[in-house]
């Protein structure tokens, strides 16, 4: 089958980000049993080393220039003029500010060529280049990485929007965006279970698919050793709103209180781009911060045990999976493990959950003092992933969607 990948944001190398690793896995599955066409942009970091290492995944790889981004405005009448485009033309500012004329001809070209069976778009921003009428001639499939409606709404809801009166008036604008551009696809792929629950509420009609995302086991090997001590870790990209809030709360409301117990603890917040909220807690006894590491998986294996307190967001599963998949136990609210299956009736015990500032102390103290534990949520932790998490796991379930198989909406399984 002749596929072909849209793909914005170079998806190499695949650490950069989550939208990368998505596209990456996906392609790096998709590439062993079918013919595929990536194109995409490129931008003055991307390098030729990394131009020729994506090109082996792809039976041919099509670059354009990156659209750079102008700076976005902060002025009130810059605020309005992007609002009122947004209004009259009915995609957002981010989303036109990155369209490329010259890649939308030649993928018109490509599709009055007949070229290729399916076409996916790999992050909703893509949808730009879709065309509705060719849903009568060729298959295509959106791959939602994030659905922008949601985590709009999400981001007012929980308070952690940083323009709180322009999310307002962008949330419906959003809601008729999404809601627009999914009825041109084939299918819909969704990253999560709420995203899917979100677009059916959207486009009741539309094939809709969740699939997670996954875990390259590779390079997050299980760990040798039942690590002892009292050394816990947070893992996260420490300049999104939700992450900040779990680490400040972490590190000023619960982690006091586990000195407290156990005087020797130390902490390290480990993640990209720290922000001066983040920073400063590393100025706080035993607690430190650090954004240049050579290697996560090292710092996880030399960590007692994982904490992801998060109270705001939409979860953090894929850290959380990451975790799990190098054999770290983990303490985690109910928001950073939404739709894992962690404990329970019939649930082998995968994590620690906590919600509250007690609750997070005995998790801690437990894990820091039974080695039992530890082993059993290490053992139990890496076996879910590997069963349900693994890249080939996700590429296989996405390949069944392309090549327009049953699947079930929820598991995204045959």
């Amino acid at each position: 089958m002749k596929i072909l990948m849209i793909s914005s944001i170079f998806p190499y190398p695949p650490s950069i980000g989550e939208t990368q690793r998505r596209t990456f896995n996906i392609l790096k599955y998709i590439h062993q049993n079918h013919e595929v066409h990536l194109v995409t942009q490129r931008g003055d970091d991307i390098s030729e080393a990394q131009v020729e290492q994506l090109k082996q995944w792809t039976q041919q790889l099509t670059i354009f220039p990156r659209v750079k981004q102008s700076k976005v405005k902060e002025g009130i009448l810059d605020k309005a003029k992007q609002l009122g485009t947004f209004i009259q033309q009915g995609t957002p500012p981010q989303v036109l500010s990155t369209y490329s004329p010259a890649m939308q001809e030649w993928i018109d070209e490509a599709v009055k060529g007949d070229r290729f069976d399916v076409i996916t778009c790999e992050d909703s921003a893509n949808e730009i280049y879709i065309r509705p009428q060719w849903r009568e001639k060729v298959r295509t499939v959106v791959n939602i990485h994030s659905s922008v409606y949601r985590t709009c709404q999400n981001y007012i809801e929980t308070k952690i929007s940083e323009s709180g009166l322009s999310d307002r008036f962008n949330l419906p604008l959003l809601r008729r965006y999404e809601q627009q551009y999914c009825s041109k696809f084939s299918a819909i792929v969704t990253s999560s279970t709420e995203d899917r629950k979100q677009i059916e509420k959207l486009s009741p009609d539309a094939k809709i698919i969740a699939i997670p995302n996954g875990v390259d086991l590779s390079l997050f090997p299980l760990r040798a050793s039942n690590r002892g001590g009292q050394r816990l870790v947070f893992i996260g990209e420490m300049d999104k709103a939700p992450n900040i809030d779990a680490a400040r709360f972490l590190c000023l409301e619960v982690f006091p209180e586990i000195k407290k117990r156990y005087p020797e603890a130390k902490l390290e917040l480990i993640g990209s781009h720290p922000t001066p909220q983040v920073l400063e807690l590393g100025e706080l006894p035993n607690i430190s911060v650090s954004d240049r590491i050579t290697s996560l998986v090292d710092i996880l294996h030399w960590a007692t045990a994982c904490v992801m307190p998060h109270r705001k967001g939409l979860g953090e599963k894929d850290s959380v999976l990451r975790v799990m998949a190098a054999g770290v136990p983990i303490v985690a609210s109910d928001r950073a493990l939404a739709n894992l299956q962690v404990d329970g009736a019939g649930v082998p015990l995968r994590a620690m959950r906590a919600n509250e500032i007690d609750e997070y102390v005995y998790a801690v103290g437990r894990l820091f003092e039974e080695p039992k534990l530890r082993e059993k949520l290490s053992e139990n932790g890496r076996s879910l992933v590997e069963k349900e998490y693994s890249w080939e796991k996700i590429g296989k379930r996405y390949e069944q969607v392309l090549l327009n198989k049953p699947t079930n909406p929820i598991t995204g399984k045959q």
